[in-house]
């Protein structure tokens, strides 16, 4: 991806040159050659830091929060995930999209640097994947929303998304319950897959409230499934399926499961609809409309 990299580079110094942008969001080397970390540029000379590699698994989206209250233009670099989740904050009001320049990456799929940190530390005997997890099933590996773009279009890989979900469905209720609790109880509550996840843009997180205190801090079963649920249901119809989540999880919770549950069941009950592909405004989520006719069937 180095012919990537170098178009990268050229678009970002031509942004801050001209004075397009203010800064620019991105992915640089880190320590390791398995490691392509965000940064943010500000200054052209700077540029020649950017890379575009396969290792640029992170969602910039997640980033764009930090700037909301400040009104300098931003670009960003966008994989297919990562442009669905910037939709995702227009449409909340994050961030405006006059303020967004976007330049869009279609994506082969990323390379899970978490996997070669184990192999190389010796946590792990096994051979790192040539694709990370979250890319096998990518239905949108190109941008769906962008200024200019880096790449050749990609295809989608083949959609196995909903297939260990089909397979929760079949177990009867008490086995989903004893499932999600064994799964749930090795939560240790270090809120790095709220802190990774694009959707989860509130300005004051429920489970940093204090008064009142709605769940409480303890790494307890009812806790946990208390937090897992409620952030889950946060995300109801506005998860991106970037599954940077589960990849941020150090314990491997398979977060995305639950996610992808909720992803079929608001598909299915209001769809068809899936989050963050387009601006249009019928493109809202479902859970995030309000008619004054809505004629509340289910209540």
């Amino acid at each position: 991806m180095s012919d990537n990299t170098a178009k990268a580079r050229e678009i970002a110094k031509r942004l801050l040159q001209e004075g397009t942008v203010a800064m620019v969001l991105g992915w640089e080397k880190g320590d390791e050659p398995y490691v392509s970390a965000p940064t943010v540029i500000r200054d052209a000379a700077d540029a020649e830091r950017l890379v575009v590699d396969e290792y640029c698994i992170h969602d910039l989206a997640a980033l764009l929060p930090d700037y909301r209250d400040r009104s300098e233009k931003i670009a960003i670099f966008a994989k297919g995930c990562d442009s669905r989740g910037i939709v995702r904050l227009i449409q909340d009001r994050v961030m405006p999209r006059e303020r967004l320049y976007i330049i869009g990456i279609n994506c082969p799929g990323m390379k899970d640097p978490n996997e070669f940190f184990r192999a190389a530390s010796g946590l792990s005997k096994a051979k790192p994947a040539e694709k990370a997890a979250k890319c096998l099933s990518c239905q949108y590996p190109n941008p769906v929303v962008y200024d200019e773009i880096i790449g050749e279009p990609q295809q989608p890989q083949e959609d196995k998304r909903f297939a260990e979900v089909d397979k929760i469905e079949s177990m009867s209720a008490d086995e989903r319950y004893d499932f999600f609790i064994k799964e749930f109880s090795r939560c240790i509550r270090c809120y790095a897959c709220r802190n990774a996840c694009v959707a989860c843009n509130c300005r004051t997180c429920i489970f940093d409230e204090t008064k009142p205190q709605w769940v409480r801090r303890s790494t307890d079963p009812v806790n946990n499934m208390l937090y897992q649920i409620v952030r889950s249901m946060h995300v109801a119809g506005r998860c991106v399926e970037c599954g940077e989540c589960e990849r941020a999880c150090p314990v491997g919770i398979p977060l995305m499961l639950f996610n992808r549950k909720l992803i079929k069941d608001v598909d299915q009950l209001f769809g068809p609809y899936q989050a963050g592909l387009s601006l249009e405004d019928d493109a809202i989520p479902p859970l995030s409309r309000y008619r004054v006719d809505d004629p509340d069937e289910f209540m």
